[in-house]
């Protein structure tokens, strides 16, 4: 279905006809992982069969090494509302920053899978600069 999804996707998106904006890299590999280009944002595809959750990221920064309890405060309260659907995580094995979205796979329509992956992109192109900025990286 995610396969599907994704060709959809990517046929939506050429010459910016779709609503999407952005292309297809790969489809699902062997362990469910997909990248897409949406806009300026690179935004994984994650399926996570045993779970049957689909999980769909952008990494924005790293980790910063100091300030962290205001920075996870702001964070938090950024995913209060801010990011609409998706949510501000921290990715313990690589030490990054993502924006994230869940969704269980069961009855999963296109139109959320389009509608995920351009939340996901929207908070990253929004916020990735802007928090980079107040962490005092850039």
């Amino acid at each position: 279905m995610v396969n599907a999804y994704l060709a959809r996707y990517a046929v939506s998106s050429r010459g910016g006809a779709g609503a999407a904006g952005g292309a297809v890299t790969n489809a699902l590999d062997e362990s469910g992982y997909a990248q897409l280009q949406h806009g300026s944002a690179t935004v994984g595809v994650n399926v996570l069969e045993a779970q049957g959750v689909l999980m769909v990221f952008s990494p924005i920064m790293a980790v910063p090494l100091s300030g962290r309890e205001a920075f996870y405060r702001r964070l938090l309260e950024l995913s209060f509302i801010a990011t609409s659907d998706a949510a501000f995580a921290i990715d313990r094995s690589r030490n990054e920053v993502v924006v994230r979205c869940l969704r269980r796979l069961s009855a999963l329509e296109y139109e959320e899978f389009e509608d995920i992956v351009t939340t996901v992109s929207q908070v990253a192109d929004t916020w990735d600069d802007a928090l980079l900025q107040e962490a005092g990286g850039g």
